[in-house]
């Protein structure tokens, strides 16, 4: 149980710390390129650190004790995680307006292509790792941590498929619909995680196969 505990922890470290360099490199050359959708992209790492460190706290909490429900740093954490999703949602859809009427178009979607890809590479790794440990523990929280990393999983394909278009047909709306699809994203991320302080459990709002008991 320890051991599986530990590997549940270190996983929860590495989506901290990879999620934060991602965010750095992602937010970067998004600016210098001028590419919204892997700024967006970015800027989505670095809230996913915010929900990281719930989770983290959470692990921890049970390697003490059972954990049956969120206590108030998760809530706490999940409250801002909702409020930074919605404030991204809404300033990536200002974004791709101003730059579809702007007719603003990226340098170049290079790095939005390495990054997606290592990024699609890692988070499978990340999803599967943690669907395993959660499955061992029988843990909700667990496995509904692994289920909602499908998310970065689909907007790592979308960056992904947003800049090899580019790159291909070099049409400036390829770049504003890829931020608008990482905004979508982002508001329902944003909703799942009020949703989550709302009730309180430790199951997944945005997967309904968290059906195992919680550890």
């Amino acid at each position: 149980m320890n051991k599986l505990l530990k590997k549940a922890l270190l996983l929860s470290l590495i989506t901290i710390v990879y999620n934060l360099a991602e965010g750095v490199v992602s937010v970067f050359f998004g600016l210098e390129d001028e590419t919204l959708a892997l700024f967006g992209f970015g800027a989505d790492s670095f809230v996913e650190v915010l929900s990281g460190i719930g989770i983290l706290h959470l692990v921890l909490r049970m390697r003490h004790s059972k954990v049956e429900m969120r206590d108030e740093f998760e809530k706490t954490a999940l409250r801002i995680t909702g409020f930074s999703f919605y404030l991204l949602s809404v300033g990536l859809v200002l974004g791709a307006l101003i730059n579809i009427i702007n007719d603003s178009v990226p340098e170049t979607t290079i790095v939005g292509v390495i990054i997606s890809s290592i990024s699609l590479l890692t988070m499978y790794f990340l999803m599967n790792s943690k669907l395993k440990v959660g499955k061992e523990l029988n843990s909700d929280a667990i496995i509904a941590d692994a289920n909602c990393t499908k998310t970065c999983f689909y907007l790592s394909f979308l960056l992904l498929a947003s800049s090899v278009l580019y790159e291909i047909f070099h049409i400036g709306y390829i770049d504003s619909i890829g931020s608008l699809g990482i905004a979508y994203f982002a508001f329902n991320e944003g909703r799942e995680a009020f949703e989550k302080v709302k009730t309180g459990k430790l199951s997944c709002a945005c997967d309904d196969h968290c059906e195992s008991k919680t550890i």
